[in-house]
């Protein structure tokens, strides 16, 4: 089974470091991955995203133009990515940004209030990690403990102090997953 996966926002939002923690997952248990990032030359601000690929055979290539699911983490990319989503997929959004629906009825969208998350966790600059949380939760694609391990190996030793603050940021994405009605829906 494969899963493509685009990711995207603003740069600074931290939508490649979500890619590329659902790929090193992804890798820690045991899939094929791939990662591809794009964004602009002026990064923080500019538009940033990413695709990502999940397979249990080796994966072919990392474009992904259909996608399973699109993570948006702002509206330019929701509106942009939104087509992208094949039917039946899924669109998960960053409510806290995104002051309008999805338009399509052939997908699930689920809104993910990031903002609110983060803050509640301890900092604003988690809102990327609620939005992996809501993702696991979606999907039932991994358990928090194995994001860690994958947050851990990308932050190194020196941010050690931050990993209390995403962990709960993590799992309340996830507890939003699990009261969207829609927990493991998305595999």
């Amino acid at each position: 089974m494969e899963t493509g996966l685009i990711v995207a926002g603003f740069g600074g939002q931290g939508v490649l470091l979500i890619g590329q923690l659902i790929a090193y997952s992804g890798m820690l248990d045991g899939k094929e991955v791939s990662w591809m990032p794009s964004y602009g030359p002026e990064m923080r601000g500019g538009s940033a995203n990413c695709t990502v690929v999940l397979s249990d055979e080796p994966v072919g290539s990392p474009k992904v133009d259909e996608a399973d699911v699109v993570i948006a983490m702002n509206k330019p990319s929701m509106l942009l990515f939104e087509k992208a989503v094949k039917a039946g997929g899924a669109l998960l959004y960053n409510s806290s940004l995104i002051d309008v629906k999805p338009t399509r009825a052939d997908i699930r969208a689920v809104a993910i209030p990031c903002s609110e998350i983060a803050d509640q966790a301890g900092d604003l600059r988690a809102a990327n990690m609620a939005m992996l949380g809501a993702y696991a939760g979606l999907t039932c694609s991994f358990d928090i403990d194995l994001l860690m391990d994958a947050l851990r190996h990308k932050l190194g030793g020196g941010k050690e102090k931050l990993m209390e603050i995403n962990r709960r940021a993590i799992q309340a994405g996830m507890t939003i997953a699990a009261e969207s009605g829609m927990a493991c829906s998305l595999r």
